[in-house]
């Protein structure tokens, strides 16, 4: 049976794909996952492969989003989408970290989202 916080996480991932596809990007794939850790959300924008981190919360006590992307979090994040472009042949395709915070403070939630969070080199 699912926790509050994985509900709650589905949720802000389900918010987060209907922005990004309401934004222009093509959903590729949702929580791909490699030895390295978990991808919540793979896209096309245009001509870039776009890997997309989700954090959702009720509050900010725990930080910003930003924070919370770690330099750790952000290697890992930088193999699986390593891993996820050679295992679909898009080893030469231009591609991009993004983090998308969904907020659940009551009324509609807030949608954030930041691009190119994480360098390919992290």
């Amino acid at each position: 049976m699912p926790t509050a916080r994985t509900r709650l996480g589905t949720r802000g991932e389900d918010i987060a794909t209907a922005y990004l596809q309401q934004q222009g990007h093509s959903l590729l794939e949702r929580n791909f996952r490699t030895r390295y850790g978990e991808v919540d959300i793979v896209t096309r924008h245009d001509d870039t492969i776009v890997f997309v981190e989700v954090r959702t919360g009720r509050t900010g006590t725990y930080g910003t989003p930003e924070e919370s992307v770690t330099a750790r979090k952000g290697q890992r994040l930088v193999l699986a989408a390593q891993q996820y472009l050679q295992d679909n042949g898009l080893e030469q395709a231009h591609w991009r970290i993004d983090l998308v915070s969904v907020r659940m403070e009551g009324g509609a939630p807030k949608v954030t989202h930041l691009m190119d969070v994480v360098s390919a080199t992290a």
